[in-house]
C-alpha cells in the first residue's frame, strides 16, 4: 500500500504544514510507503524550491516510511536535477513518469529513463500514466525500461473487469519486467482488484486522505477476507466513481477540506475542487466505509 498524498496550497503558496499532517496520517495508518510529487501531488505546478520542501517535509513526518519523490518535469536535465534534489533530501526512492508538452516518441520516453537512471542511482519506479502524459507503454518499451539500472517497479493503471482481467494484466506485466521489479496498479476503482490478483502494490489516491480505510482494505484482501473487501468496496463505490470521472486530486483536495484537514481552496489554479453535492457523496461514502 502505497499512499498518495495531494500537496495542499494556502493562498497559492505551499502549506507545509497541511502537507505534514497528510503525510503523517498515512505513516501512522501503517502504509508501506508514501509517494509524494506524483500526480495527486500536482508536482508540475510548484517550483523547484517547491518540491524539495515536500520532500524534506515528507521524509520528515514519515519517520521510518520510506518517501517516494515524483520527479517528472519536461526537460531530462530537470527531471535529473530533481531526482538529485529529492536524494539529498531523504527520498527513498524516485518516481517517473514521462512528462511531456510535445508527444514523445517511444525512442525519446526510453531515453528519458537512461538518462535519469545513469545519472542518479537512486531505486526508481516507472510510471505510466496515459491520461496525463498521453504515453502509453507498450510491451517493448516497459521491457527495455524495466530493464534499466536501478528499476525497482512499475506503476501502471489497474484494469476494469474484476480480478480475472487484473490477473491477465498483471501476469502480462510480469512477463515483461525483471522477476525483481515489482508490479503494481493505479486507479483505486480497479486497482484493488489487481491487489487481489497478486499485484505487489496499491498505488493509492484514497490512501493519501483516508489511510485508516485504504489499508484495512488492503489488508482484508491480502488476508482473504473476501467479505470485508466487498462490504468496503461496496461503501466506498460512490467516491471511487468520483475518482475515475473527476480525478484523484479533486477528490483528495475536497474529502481533506471537507474533514479539515486542510485549509480550502487548496489546490493551485487553475484547478478547482467538487461541487458541494460531489464532496456530500465522496464524504458520506468514506464515512459508511469507516464505520465498517
Amino acid at each position: 500500500m502505497s499512499a498518495f498524498p495531494l500537496t495542499p496550497v494556502r493562498d497559492e503558496e505551499l502549506d507545509e504544514d497541511a502537507l505534514g499532517l497528510l503525510v503523517a496520517r498515512a505513516a501512522e495508518a501503517g502504509v508501506d510507503s508514501v509517494g509524494v510529487l506524483g500526480s495527486t501531488g500536482n508536482a508540475p505546478y510548484l517550483s523547484v524550491d517547491e518540491r524539495r520542501r515536500v520532500v524534506e517535509r515528507a521524509v520528515l513526518e514519515a519517520g521510518d516510511v520510506p518517501v517516494l519523490a515524483g520527479v517528472g518535469a519536461l526537460r531530462s536535465t530537470d527531471v535529473v536535477a530533481l531526482a538529485l534534489d529529492a536524494a539529498d533530501a531523504g527520498a527513498a526512492g524516485m518516481l517517473l513518469a514521462p512528462v511531456s508538452y510535445h508527444p514523445l516518441t517511444e525512442a525519446e520516453v526510453l531515453g528519458l529513463y537512461e538518462d535519469v537512471t545513469s545519472a542518479v542511482p537512486l531505486p526508481l519506479v516507472v510510471y505510466e500514466n496515459p491520461r496525463t502524459t498521453g504515453v502509453t507503454f507498450s510491451d517493448v518499451l516497459w521491457r527495455d525500461v524495466a530493464a534499466l539500472p536501478h528499476v525497482v517497479a512499475v506503476k501502471s493503471p489497474g484494469v476494469p473487469g474484476g480480478v480475472q482481467a487484473a490477473q491477465a494484466r498483471v501476469a502480462h506485466l510480469r512477463s515483461l519486467v525483471p522477476s525483481h521489479v515489482g508490479v503494481g496498479a493505479s486507479g483505486d476503482a480497479v486497482a484493488v482488484a489487481a491487489l487481489a490478483a497478486g499485484a505487489d502494490t496499491w498505488w493509492s489516491v484514497l490512501a493519501g486522505v483516508a489511510p485508516g480505510v485504504a489499508v484495512r482494505l488492503a489488508r482484508a484482501v491480502r488476508t482473504g477476507d473476501d467479505e470485508l473487501v466487498a462490504a468496503l468496496t461496496d461503501a466506498l463505490g460512490p467516491a471511487l466513481d468520483l475518482i475515475t470521472r473527476r480525478g484523484g486530486v479533486r477528490v483528495a483536495a475536497a474529502l481533506a477540506e471537507h474533514r479539515g484537514f486542510v485549509d480550502g481552496p487548496c489546490l493551485p489554479r487553475p484547478l478547482r475542487g467538487l461541487d458541494g453535492a460531489e464532496t456530500a457523496t465522496a464524504d458520506a461514502a468514506l464515512a459508511a466505509a469507516e464505520r465498517l
